[in-house]
Formats: C-alpha cells, sequence, structure tokens
C-alpha cells in the first residue's frame, strides 16, 4: 500500500459550454480543467468533484470519456490521463422536519459519492423527482436528511455530511447538537465520514463524544481553481480508486485516512464568533448575546463558540483510530508568496504537494530567493503569527 493526496470536495463553477453549475464558483472551473490543476499542479492523486448530478456536468464526463482524455478506472471512479482519480459526486442540500428528533431543524448540505456514472445517473433521476434543478449545484431537495442517505446507499454510493460546524448550512451549525438527532438510529450505518470543513479541527470536534466512532475528512470545498488542495487528506490505499477510498473510510484490512492535512482553524472564515454591522471578531464565550463592541444582535456565531456550547467535554478525547491532524498554510496564504511564486515553485518541484511535502529550505531558496523560502518553511512548521476569521472572512497569517 502506499499513501495518496486526496481531497474530496471541489465545485464546478461552469459546464464547457460556458453554463452555470456552482454559480458561486470561477468561470474556468471546469470539469477538464479541475483534472488538469489535480494532475498537473496541486498534485492531488484523487479528487471528488461534487457537482456531477448535473446533467451539463453528465455530458463533459462524456465528452471526456469519448475523447479518451479520461477512462473509467478499476475499482471505480474517473481517471484523467493516466494519472489523478476523479470520483463523482453530488452535493445535496436537505431540511431537517417531520421525523427528525425533537430540537432539530434548518438546513444543512451532505455529498454522496459514486463508483460509476450509472449510479450517479441513477441517483440523478430520483433526486430529480424532488429537486426544483438538478443542474444547479448544492440544490435543496424536498426529500429529509436519513432519505438522501439512504438513496445514495440504495445506488451504490458513500455519503458524508459536509462541513459538519459552519453557521451556513451545516448539521452542528443549523441543524442539531447531535448527528443523531437528524439521522437517529441508523447514523452509523448511512454516514460515512464527516468533513470538519475549515474552522475545525480534530482537536476542537473530538470533543463531542458522538463523533469519535466516525472518521474525518479535510476537504477544500474549493469554489476556484487555486482554492484546491487548501485541505486535503492523506489516504493509505492499494491504488486510487473509489472501492479503496470506501475501504479507508471505513478503516477495514489497513486501508485507511492516515493524516489529515488542513488550515488552521483560525485561518477559516467563521472560526470566531462576529458582528455583522462593525464587524469585530471575538469570542462569545460567556458573554453577553450581541457584539461586545457595539451592542449589535447580528452575530455570525463562530465555529469555535458552537463547540464550545454542544461539546461533551472541555478536552478532545481522540479514538485511537484518529489520524493525526497537519495544521498548514496554504502557498497562497503565505505572506509574500503570489501567483509568480507559486509558478516558479510549481515549475521547479512539479506540484505543490512536492512544495508542501518533500523540498528542503536550500531547493526552496533556489527556486524563489531566500526570503520567500524562509517564509514557505516558517509556514510549514506552524511559526507564523495568525489573525483569526470570523463572520465569513478568512483569517491571515501574519510575518509578526
Amino acid at each position: 500500500m502506499k499513501d495518496y493526496f486526496v481531497d474530496l470536495h471541489v465545485h464546478i463553477g461552469r459546464d464547457s459550454k460556458g453554463r452555470p453549475v456552482k454559480v458561486s464558483g470561477a468561470r474556468n472551473l471546469t470539469l477538464e480543467n479541475i483534472a488538469r490543476e489535480a494532475a498537473r499542479h496541486k498534485g492531488l492523486d484523487v479528487v471528488g468533484v461534487v457537482d456531477c448530478a448535473s446533467r451539463r456536468v453528465l455530458d463533459d464526463i462524456d465528452r471526456l470519456l469519448e475523447s479518451g482524455a479520461m477512462e473509467e478506472a478499476p475499482g471505480g471512479g474517473l481517471r484523467y490521463l493516466g494519472r489523478t482519480t476523479i470520483i463523482p459526486g453530488a452535493e445535496v442540500e436537505a431540511a431537517c422536519r417531520g421525523d427528525a428528533r425533537e430540537g432539530a431543524k434548518g438546513s444543512a448540505h451532505y455529498v454522496a459519492y459514486f463508483a460509476t456514472l450509472a449510479q450517479v445517473r441513477e441517483f440523478a433521476r430520483e433526486l430529480a423527482r424532488h429537486t426544483s434543478n438538478i443542474d444547479l449545484s448544492t440544490q435543496r431537495t424536498r426529500l429529509l436528511p436519513r432519505h438522501v442517505a439512504q438513496l445514495a446507499s440504495d445506488t451504490g454510493g458513500l455519503f458524508v455530511i459536509a462541513h459538519a460546524f459552519t453557521p451556513h448550512k451545516s448539521v452542528y451549525g443549523t441543524c442539531a447538537h447531535r448527528i443523531a438527532d437528524v439521522f437517529g438510529d441508523e447514523s452509523r450505518r448511512l454516514v460515512a465520514g464527516v468533513e470538519l470543513g475549515l474552522s475545525a479541527d480534530t482537536q476542537m470536534a473530538d470533543r463531542i463524544e458522538e463523533l469519535a466512532s466516525y472518521t474525518f475528512l479535510s476537504n477544500s470545498d474549493a469554489h476556484s481553481l487555486p482554492r484546491m488542495g487548501r485541505e486535503y487528506n492523506v489516504m493509505r490505499m492499494e491504488s486510487a480508486s473509489f472501492a479503496e477510498v470506501s475501504l479507508a473510510l471505513a478503516r477495514i484490512d489497513g486501508r485507511r485516512v492516515a493524516a489529515n492535512y488542513g488550515l488552521d482553524p483560525r485561518l477559516g472564515k467563521y472560526h470566531l464568533s462576529a458582528c455583522e454591522v462593525c464587524e469585530a471578531r471575538f469570542s462569545a464565550a460567556g458573554a453577553a448575546p450581541g457584539c461586545p463592541e457595539c451592542g449589535s444582535s447580528r452575530v455570525v456565531r463562530g465555529v469555535a463558540d458552537r463547540i464550545d456550547e454542544i461539546a461533551d467535554r472541555p478536552e478532545p478525547r481522540h479514538p485511537a483510530h484518529r489520524p493525526p491532524y497537519r495544521h498548514q498554510v496554504p502557498l497562497a496564504f503565505v505572506p509574500g508568496v503570489g501567483p509568480v511564486a507559486i509558478a516558479a515553485l510549481i515549475r521547479a518541484f512539479g506540484s505543490e504537494m512536492a512544495v508542501l511535502h518533500h523540498t528542503t529550505s536550500d531547493q526552496l531558496a533556489e527556486a524563489v530567493g531566500e526570503r520567500l523560502a524562509a517564509r514557505i518553511v516558517m509556514a510549514r512548521e506552524g511559526r507564523l503569527a495568525i489573525r483569526s476569521g470570523g463572520g465569513g472572512t478568512y483569517g491571515r497569517a501574519l510575518l509578526e
């Protein structure tokens, strides 16, 4: 077995004809550009593309298969130019109501992943009966979350909770105190993994007892090409395929998530609570309701405060299977490292993964000079100061 770099949450902005898929996604975020970026620049072995229920995206996949640029991979998935495996998936918004436990309400995002296009099409056909526009990303379905999860299972897919703690559209952020409040006694059977989101990490999530049995995922939720791989997983597997990813999530036959690589949560857009009026960022733990600066009640509750509110314990308790969570600052977040420097690094070392994992300080200095090399090393070693994000604004890495 070997280690593979895996990012399972990338959106499609437009199809090859320029038609929208994820409205908030970049116009050049097409399926082929995603596959090319992953293979040539990012160094990602497996990418989950989460808008494949759209007929527009399925048409693009068919075109790439016909051209020979893609082929169906042994074990499931789509191999691009013999290098990166695309796992087709579909992000869905579903609301808690009716059969959810008392207190569970609101909408959250979920992702279903599939081995084959036939499975994606079967899932999409049924989903379209309960969704207003299947061709756009992350549309709200009239199905309950557990029904979406069961549909994914019935069609051969894996069902994952997306960005579990964000204050907008997440299980813990807007729906419930517990996953079991939404999925009941079937939670563990239906849910293959929990994506933590950019504003949380293992230290924070393992304060919640029910999460001990779940595999955590750190994914980019990329809405543009540069954002791909800002969070990713190292999975120990036999090959880059859907079947092997499935085994890794279930921790079967030695397959597993060997490490999570993610932003320091303080860099996330929703780590701290923030005021929508004066834009102050703060920790609301033990404080009076409202903004401590201006008194406004228009406060977006941060992930750190939400976890403090719902946690079972003050400190994390990691299960034996939990892999290390490595904080990192993506190249684009390092002060002074812009597109020109990143391009020079990729020319020199082949991919961002190579820069982040396999280069020495001297090698970096040869490519971009000693000043930027020193900053990249500081970022890799966690020695940059960070101003925490909140209220929809990313945190910032600082030199001092």
